[in-house]
């Protein structure tokens, strides 16, 4: 799957659904996608939205998912 600036995380997720538990492990951050609001962002948030949240690189941010998915076994 490519990964851009512009890829919504719930079409990643669609794809990778154990993704969304792993995301932590990139940034901790990410551990507020379990909650109630979280989950309705899932939805709506882009790569680029994330990467301005969390203060990541976006390409940083790009590689680390492409490591978790092809990582996972």
């Amino acid at each position: 799957m490519e990964i851009t600036k512009d890829t919504k995380l719930i079409d990643i997720i669609s794809v990778y659904p154990w993704l969304k538990d792993e995301l932590v492990r990139v940034n901790e951050a990410f551990k507020r996608l379990n909650t109630p609001m979280g989950k309705i962002m899932i939805g709506k948030v882009t790569i680029d939205m994330m990467s301005k949240r969390t203060n990541m690189d976006i390409d940083e941010l790009i590689t680390k998912l492409h490591e978790l998915i092809h990582s996972h076994k």
